[in-house]
């Protein structure tokens, strides 16, 4: 994962629920923003704070295939969680690091075309979905040297806020920036098989048979399948791994074999 082009990374897991207690997450992701030629791009979700919102609000949280159910009346709540103080407090803890951070949504600058996802068999509610873009913003602020930060929220044609998977969101801003590669990056060390063990690649019928068998579960449907979609769409690299070594985030850069590395239907495994 080199290259001029810039580094898409998408943040996960307990990382995003207590962001402040590892620190050498963000020393790190710092450092891969001024090494790599292209530059960094983060995209991040943070589910368990937007259920401790609606919780405080007797809003139920359902979810379905690693989806989370949004209704009309919650989707300002995640709006004002993820935009708001999750992004906030991402962009805090780089800029006291030294990187130039900028906040942004994924409609920003006419970044993402969004749209209300109908690709489930139930109402999903004002979840959306991604259908190209442009590029140019973030390109601008990655020459200018900026970091840009984004959350997984957009904005549908006629203005109406959309809650979108940060993985599905991640894979494609991948491919709207033309990125050289995408770490989702979460706290588990990759996708594990039946035995327990991490797999160290992956293609889509491979993916597809580990989700019909029950073998891949829960939130990691929507990360394999969104890495799945990324590495299909123009052969971007995509490796699923831990950010619970931080040392281990500029070694995946520059293109260590760490974690599960999702190949392109036809690619040979390595």
């Amino acid at each position: 994962m080199t290259g001029c082009a810039p580094l898409v990374v998408k943040l996960g897991g307990a990382l995003l629920d207590d962001a402040a207690a590892f620190p050498g997450v963000f020393d790190a992701l710092a450092r891969m923003h001024q090494l790599h030629a292209g530059g960094l791009v983060v995209v991040h979700g943070g589910g368990k704070a937007v259920d401790r919102q609606l919780d405080r609000l007797g809003i139920v949280t359902e979810r379905r295939e690693g989806i989370r159910i949004t209704p009309p009346e919650a989707v300002e709540q995640v709006v004002a969680v993820l935009a708001g103080a999750m992004n906030t407090q991402l962009l805090g803890l780089l800029l006291s690091r030294g990187a130039s951070a900028v906040g942004l949504t994924l409609s920003d600058g006419h970044l993402a075309r969004a749209r209300k996802s109908d690709r489930f068999a139930f109402d999903s509610g004002r979840v959306g979905e991604l259908a190209g873009g442009d590029g140019a913003l973030v390109k601008h602020l990655l020459a200018g040297g900026f970091l840009p930060v984004l959350s997984s929220i957009a904005v549908c044609e006629s203005g109406g806020f959309l809650n979108v998977n940060a993985d599905d969101a991640a894979a494609q801003l991948a491919g709207i920036i033309g990125a050289s590669g995408l770490l989702l990056l979460t706290d588990v060390p990759g996708v594990r098989g039946a035995d327990g063990t991490v797999i160290e690649s992956l293609d889509a019928e491979e993916a597809e048979r580990l989700i019909a068998d029950g073998t891949v579960t829960g939130g990691m449907i929507a990360k394999v399948r969104g890495a799945v979609a990324a590495a299909e769409s123009g052969g971007v690299p995509v490796v699923i791994a831990s950010w619970a070594d931080p040392a281990a985030l500029e070694a995946l850069a520059a293109g260590a074999s760490v974690g599960t590395r999702v190949r392109p239907a036809g690619a040979l495994a390595r």
